[in-house]
């Protein structure tokens, strides 16, 4: 049986092939398709690509397999089919035609279909793998032209990336040189001001703007900025085209990419047909003509040489494409370079456009430099004037050490105990000073001879006052020695105090403690001592003794007419108080509130006529009238333009300020209610306010109208006298210096005495600290702080919560004491609401802490534990005129750290200090209210504490033994009213 065989291929293309065989003889048609797509999966990089090459095992069906699962590259099928596509074989381009008809007569019909069949897959096969090689060839050659391409184009971008620095460069040049030459162009043109050259300089100028002068010209900046500018747009020009040859150089990238695909689809093509092979090896084994097969094989081995050879192709062009990707990246560093040049580039024509705008910068900046020069000597008039602030609180403070020396040396001796060691020549000198008074009738001859007496038994008192005194003016030494004879002939003075506040009954501030403390000093003192108070609805009536109205009701004279008064009278803290109930239809003083009532200027005028018509109608005759504070500053002005006049004229008038920002002003008008007349007192000279012409101040009218003023501490005295502290009366302060004076406050140390504290679990004094100790444990325990460490240090701070205080430098010393290593105790409240609210927060954020507590009310059984367990007191005031916090730390050992302000400077001198005596060093300091000021003073007080404990222990005995008691501060009052009232007997004699 003979038979045709004819084997047709039918395309190629880049994913793949169909191939076709057909016999003509007995109509049996055996077909191998191969797919005419592949899917190919997007690769991200190069080495994906490799390492998927590698796992493709072309031995074997199933590896072939297998890589169809995985990749989804490709689906190759070989399938038997009974018809043929006719349209299909007459598109075939080609044919190969093998005559087998000799040797299929010899075997059987069936076997030689077989044969035949799988002789034909074989030719197939061949030819197929030969067209593959023949298209790897042609495209390998197309990935080599290309990567010669890339090649060229790299060249060309690194030298395109050379002349981009090279231009970089010559641009820096190019600013540096215009700096010269605009230096150079400043240069001349002063030169030819100086010359008065300005015809010249017109001139040069309109050549200028016609463009005579040539752009390389040295003094041209608009040949030079054109310059620039020419190359900038060639450097823009060049960026563009390099922006351009990039974005080509992406497109070949992704051809590249393409034809790695093709070469991955001729492998997978290659597994198939060597798989094929294979088969047919095992199929025709047992033939007998194995000889002729043997051809094939060896055919098909050369095959397999070839794909290996294609193979390495492949691989060497992977290669070229992975160096390719490196030159992309190479050529996006240099984009970036290129796009870095444009900044650059950008930068130097702002420069020189803003070289344009260098005069009137200059200009400016020379009006700068006056108005800096006109605050610097503003700020050196300041900064002599707090010179010379401090050297007056120095010599006052001299002046102190040497009245205590001088009380030292003097202590144990007796007033009248004579004294020796004075020449003779000095008491005839004295004899001749009180005779020539007497002759001049500046004293009475009863009062010379009682002085006479004295220099005979050469007593100490008047030689101290003579010394004291002998370079001071002959009135102020007359009126002391007449108060030695006023001291010696009368028991004690007279004082009334009227006032607003007294503790422990009536207390809102440290003016309670001052005339309580003050009132029990004078009274140690032999001096009869009363208190006026208002008998307000909530004050504290359990702290008043026997109190009691009397059977009798003053009347006052208040809005035109008459209102009546009822009198309440008692002791609070062995002094005898009046209690000044006003019967009138406001009910001033039944409110439930101390202050802070809308009609306050005119609760406290009330009060203050008041108490005048209490002190004239029990017929009291007082040697000093002693206010306090605006509320009644009114006394002064009252009394002398009233009640002198109505037979209350003994007294001498003192007006202690304790705080200056507190005023009490009002409209004018107002005044008229109390009995004065306010067109007569609202005049620059007596009560008008300094800041607003149409109000009135009644602590103006207490400075003006008071024989004595005083303040509350040495250094606020000093700080009132200037515009920053005076709150708009350091004029009036300043004119009337020579009556005004500052006497530091001191304690009550019978209430604030650590050895006999009621309120302390356990009582210790300087001598013995273990009972400190046991304090602070009972107050951590109280408290539910931790207790582990017993060496912590712990902070303690009682305040008011006012700006006044520093309430942003306390809450920095919280989280900056905790930051140190230590414990904090705030006790105090606000009556600022956003204040209160804003540490009521930090209470909670702290509710739990082992190391924080906040108690925003006061209780003062609290207070007395606080004291006795801190180590340490916060005092961070913006101003404080006096302060009494820092001196009962002191009492109790713990040691203040303190802003430099008013008393505080007073009390408090930084152990650190080298001009401050040892004697005198007692606590830490800090100059400015900031927070680095307070981290300072408070970060040397806890080295202090840690690496020292000895030098801490001795500094707590030393502080704890500083006499802070109202007796030094009441001498000075003493001597204040003696010599005013000496004064006015001496006025009235004369």
């Amino acid at each position: 049986m003979a038979s045709k065989l004819s084997t047709s291929f039918v395309c190629w293309n880049l994913s793949g092939f169909n191939c076709v065989n057909r016999s003509n003889g007995n109509g049996r048609i055996v077909r191998v398709s191969f797919p005419a797509s592949c899917k190919m999966r997007n690769r991200s990089t190069f080495s994906s690509l490799q390492n998927k090459r590698q796992q493709i095992k072309p031995s074997t069906e199933v590896g072939l397999r297998q890589n169809q699962v995985e990749e989804e590259d490709s689906v190759v099928s070989f399938n038997n089919d009974d018809s043929v596509d006719k349209t299909k074989e007459t598109t075939a381009p080609s044919a190969i035609n093998i005559n087998g008809a000799e040797q299929a007569e010899q075997l059987s019909s069936e076997q030689l279909e077989d044969f035949l069949g799988m002789i034909r897959k074989a030719e197939k096969n061949i030819l197929l793998l030969n067209q593959a090689r023949v298209r790897a060839l042609k495209d390998l050659e197309k990935i080599l032209v290309e990567k010669d391409a890339l090649r060229g184009e790299i060249n060309v971008l690194e030298i395109r990336l050379a002349e981009t620095d090279a231009q970089i460069k010559l641009a820096t040049e190019e600013k540096v040189h215009v700096e010269l030459l605009e230096q150079q162009l400043e240069k001349l043109r002063n030169e030819l001001v100086e010359k008065g050259s300005t015809e010249a300089v017109y001139e040069e100028s309109r050549d200028l703007q016609n463009g005579d002068l040539r752009d390389a010209h040295p003094l041209s900046n608009k040949g030079i900025s054109h310059a620039l500018s020419k190359e900038f747009n060639s450097l823009r020009t060049e960026n563009a085209s390099l922006k351009n040859a990039i974005e080509s150089f992406k497109t070949q990238f992704s051809i590249v990419k393409n034809n790695d695909g093709r070469l991955v689809a001729l492998e997978n093509e290659r597994s198939s047909l060597e798989s094929a092979l294979k088969d047919l090896e095992s199929k025709l084994c047992s033939q007998e003509d194995a000889s002729k097969l043997s051809t094939l094989t060896v055919e098909c081995k050369d095959l397999w040489g070839k794909v290996e050879n294609l193979q390495s192709l492949l691989d060497k062009a992977t290669k070229q494409a992975d160096q390719a990707f490196i030159v992309l990246q190479q050529n996006q560093d240099l984009r970036r370079k290129v796009d870095k040049l444009e900044t650059s580039l950008e930068e130097a024509n702002i420069y020189k456009l803003s070289s344009e705008k260098l005069q009137n910068y200059n200009e400016l900046m020379k009006q700068k430099i006056k108005l800096l020069e006109d605050r610097l000597q503003k700020s050196d008039q300041e900064l002599n004037s707090y010179v010379q602030l401090y050297q007056n609180s120095v010599k006052e403070f001299q002046d102190t050490l040497d009245t205590l020396n001088l009380k030292e040396e003097s202590k144990g001796r007796t007033a009248e105990e004579p004294v020796e060691d004075m020449s003779w020549e000095f008491w005839s000198k004295l004899l001749l000073l009180i005779d020539g008074w007497a002759l001049e009738k500046k004293i009475s001859v009863d009062d010379a001879s009682l002085l006479r007496e004295k220099v005979r038994r050469r007593e100490r008192r008047i030689c101290e006052t003579f010394l004291a005194y002998e370079e001071e003016s002959e009135h102020e030494a007359v009126s002391a020695f007449l108060g030695l004879l006023s001291s010696a002939t009368s028991p004690g003075l007279h004082v009334i105090h009227i006032t607003a506040e007294m503790a422990p009954v009536a207390k809102v501030g440290g003016l309670a403690d001052v005339v309580t403390g003050l009132g029990k000093a004078l009274q140690k003192k032999g001096h009869l001592v009363e208190i006026v108070l208002p008998k307000y609805d909530c004050m504290q009536y359990d702290r008043v003794c026997n109190l009691r109205a009397l059977d009798v009701l003053i009347e006052s004279h208040f809005d035109g007419q008459l209102y009546k008064n009822k009198i309440w009278v008692g002791t609070v803290e062995g002094l005898p108080v009046y209690f000044i109930e006003p019967l009138h239809p406001d009910k001033f003083f039944w409110r439930g509130e101390y202050y802070g009532e809308h009609d306050d200027f005119k609760r406290f005028s009330f009060f203050s006529r008041a108490a005048l018509d209490f002190l004239l109608q029990t017929g009291k005759k007082p040697d000093i009238i002693h206010c306090h504070d605006w509320q009644t500053a009114f006394i002064a002005p009252l009394y002398w333009e009233i009640f002198v006049n109505k037979g209350l004229n003994s007294a001498r008038i003192c007006f202690t300020c304790h705080n200056f920002e507190y005023q009490g002003t009002a409209a004018a008008s107002e005044l008229d209610s109390c009995g004065l007349v306010s067109k007569s007192l609202n005049r620059s000279d007596r009560m008008q306010d300094n800041s607003a012409p149409h109000k009135v101040n009644s602590v103006k009218g207490g400075i003006v109208f008071s024989n004595i003023v005083t303040t509350v501490s040495p250094t606020y005295a000093q700080e009132v006298r200037t515009k920053e502290g005076g709150h708009g009366l350091d004029s009036t302060l300043s004119s009337h210096f020579r009556k005004f004076i500052g006497i530091l406050n001191g304690i009550d140390t019978d209430a604030w005495n650590p050895a006999s504290d009621v309120f302390l679990p356990v009582q210790y004094n300087a001598a013995d600290l273990q009972g400190k100790v046991e304090n602070k444990q009972a107050l951590r325990r109280r408290l539910g702080l931790s207790s582990a460490d017993v060496t912590r240090p712990l902070v303690g701070c009682i305040t008011r919560l006012v700006p006044q205080k520093g309430v942003h430098l306390i809450r920095h010393a919280i989280y900056l004491t905790l930051e140190l290593g230590g414990q904090f105790v705030l006790l105090g409240s606000s009556p600022v609401p956003s204040i209160q609210k804003e540490f009521e927060s930090i209470a909670n954020k702290f509710k739990n802490h082992d190391h924080v507590r906040l108690i925003l009310k006061y209780d003062e059984p609290l207070s007395h534990e606080i004291y006795a367990a801190s180590d340490m007191f916060i005092i961070p005031s913006i101003f404080e005129p006096c302060g009494l916090t820092q001196m009962i730390s002191m009492r109790y050992g713990a040691i203040p750290i303190v802003r430099k302000t008013g008393g505080l400077n007073d009390s408090v001198f930084d152990v650190d200090d080298d001009t401050i005596p040892s004697q005198f060093q007692n606590g830490f300091t800090f100059a400015n209210a900031d927070e680095q000021g307070l981290k300072g003073a408070l970060v040397r007080a806890l080295n202090l504490y840690k690496n020292n404990p000895e030098s801490w222990k001795q500094l707590v005995q030393k502080d704890m033994n500083i006499d802070f008691s109202w007796g030094t501060s009441a001498a000075q009052y003493e001597k204040l009213y003696s010599m005013s009232v000496a004064r006015a007997r001496a006025a009235k004699r004369a």
